[in-house]
């Protein structure tokens, strides 16, 4: 995938969650999502951060979180999640077309966290969302690939991860398969879609 794919792919991503977003109740607002502690409100919010952080910005936030990446994160999402909930879906389509990075980030990790991130609101939900194809494999690799925040070499060692709907695998030893969507989740450290997969329980 070239960088003009993946830019049109996080663009989707943010328009459809958008498009979720305006559309849900306030109680559905405050569904747990599938990120530990949060709620459909503080992903939603989180989504809307990384096109607008600046450097300053950033250390400011990184010092108040007492230098830990984590709980920074954690603090700006819940910051922001205070704002009404048409302040968050117009500031969240406000970044399609938005094509700059956080601090740090990659194009590939913006790509599999506009992804991963809008399962997280779908899936608790019951919406069926789809990530593309080539998108997925992208993402994969790259979780594959880095170590923190996700750890996915460490946790999945010993297992070899095969895509039943493309040409992807990676590690070695016993099997787990399914569609590519459903391995990203799960490298990305989510349960939801192991139910999707075989070789593999909760």
């Amino acid at each position: 995938m070239d960088d003009t794919r993946t830019w049109q792919v996080i663009d989707a991503e943010r328009a459809a969650t958008a498009d979720l977003l305006a559309g849900l109740t306030d109680v559905e607002w405050t569904y747990p999502s599938l990120c530990e502690g949060w709620t459909v409100r503080e992903v939603a919010a989180h989504l809307t951060l990384g096109p607008r952080m600046r450097i300053g910005a950033t250390l400011g936030a990184f010092v108040r979180a007492r230098g830990s990446f984590d709980r920074m994160v954690d603090q700006t999402a819940r910051a922001e999640a205070r704002r009404p909930t048409g302040e968050i879906v117009a500031e969240l389509r406000g970044t399609v077309g938005r094509h700059r990075l956080a601090p740090g980030q990659s194009l590939k990790n913006a790509l599999m966290d506009a992804m991963v991130h809008a399962q997280d609101i779908a899936l608790p939900l019951g919406v069926e969302r789809h990530m593309p194809i080539d998108a997925a494999v992208v993402a994969a690799d790259d979780l594959w690939r880095i170590g923190f925040p996700f750890h996915a070499r460490r946790r999945l060692a010993g297992h070899r991860l095969v895509a039943t709907d493309t040409d992807w695998s990676v590690g070695e030893g016993a099997e787990i398969s399914g569609p590519i969507e459903a391995l990203v989740m799960l490298l990305a450290g989510r349960t939801a879609t192991i139910p999707r997969l075989t070789g593999i329980t909760a």
